[in-house]
């Protein structure tokens, strides 16, 4: 992943605690000041900062670059049918669910957010899509319902830095629901918390 200059920064201010507190001295300090501001990745920046505490904002979880980065479109589709999808999983930046005549469940309280925010258009023409997010995830809305029901429980987290779920599409005869799911908390995400 292409590291920003907010990643830059961040970085920056770590080396800065660090030189303050005397565990960079002014040579390793300007050698890494001097790598972070030349990396082009993220990748690149974190081995800097590897043997260096964390601490306050710079210390917020970042989506972790990933080897084999998912589909950035993901479709779940319920004709006279059903489609799950639930544990352990990588969200995409963007998820399509159609359900007609069925159902489609999608739970993101296990999933692991590698985007900050995804989106989940949904559509249901005489069946229904449910979705659960965890409580500390900011959940949005954007469909409508004809003659159904789109109903999603809007959540604003009080993280900022908290992965946002934004719900768009339609119901037409049929439900779309959205709804933080109580007890269930996103714990971290990015594809280090993955495979740890």
């Amino acid at each position: 992943m292409r590291a920003s200059d907010v990643d830059r920064d961040r970085i920056a201010e770590i080396l800065r605690d660090a030189l303050a507190e005397g565990r960079l001295t002014h040579e390793e300090h300007s050698q890494r000041m001097d790598a972070a501001y030349a990396a082009k990745t993220v990748g690149e920046l974190e081995p800097l900062v590897r043997d260096l505490p964390v601490r306050g904002p710079a210390a917020a979880p970042r989506p972790a670059p990933s080897a084999e980065p998912p589909s950035s479109t993901q479709n779940l589709i319920a004709v006279f049918g059903g489609s799950t999808r639930k544990g352990r999983w990588r969200v995409g930046a963007r998820t399509n669910a159609f359900a007609c005549f069925g159902g489609v469940q999608i739970d993101l309280t296990e999933a692991v957010f590698e985007q900050r925010e995804i989106v989940i258009n949904a559509v249901a023409i005489f069946g229904g899509v449910e979705i659960k997010v965890p409580e500390n995830v900011t959940l949005r809305g954007t469909g409508s319902g004809i003659f159904g029901g789109f109903d999603v429980s809007t959540h604003e987290s009080p993280d900022p830095e908290a992965p946002v779920v934004v719900i768009s599409g339609m119901a037409l005869f049929g439900g779309v629901d959205a709804k933080s799911k109580r007890g269930k908390r996103l714990k971290s995400w990015g594809r280090d918390r993955l495979e740890g």
